[in-house]
């Protein structure tokens, strides 16, 4: 796996950077304090965490033929003081749509976390993930 960042100041950005993945993507990073160009390198991270184990989860509970309609995860996390500044506490927050099955979702998310999510694996050795998971009141089964 091949990628690259390419710094790319203009006029209204001196910390604008360029990423490109292997794959051709590019995706433009701002490391000002108004993040006005894109997401910082860390916001990145964490958004790559969401989206990791998004998939995982989805993944899973269509092969238990869940009938899983939405999910959203966000990421609440908090930094160390000092540097180099990483995640010390991440809460992750799973909304889930359609009647499912609440152990079987929160069986999917500690599948990702434990067995599959390559981000969180990378991120567990410094920061203390927890995940906490909603279901939608109006389609949920529950138990």
């Amino acid at each position: 796996m091949i990628a690259s960042s390419e710094w790319k100041p203009n006029q209204s950005n001196p910390q604008s950077f360029l990423a490109r993945s292997e794959s051709g993507h590019c995706l433009t990073l701002d490391t000002s304090d108004e993040h006005a160009d894109g997401p910082s390198p860390v916001e990145l991270v964490l958004m790559a965490l969401c989206s990791c184990t998004s998939v995982d989860v989805v993944s899973i509970l269509q092969k238990k033929r869940e009938p899983l309609t939405g999910l959203t995860v966000t990421a609440h996390a908090s930094r160390r003081d000092e540097h180099p500044r990483s995640f010390q506490s991440i809460r992750l927050v799973y909304k889930v749509s359609g009647v499912v099955n609440r152990k079987a979702v929160e069986d999917a998310v500690a599948l990702s976390k434990n067995k599959y999510c390559s981000v969180s694996a990378m991120l567990t050795g410094t920061a203390s993930i927890h995940a906490e998971v909603e279901l939608d009141p109006s389609d949920s089964i529950g138990d």
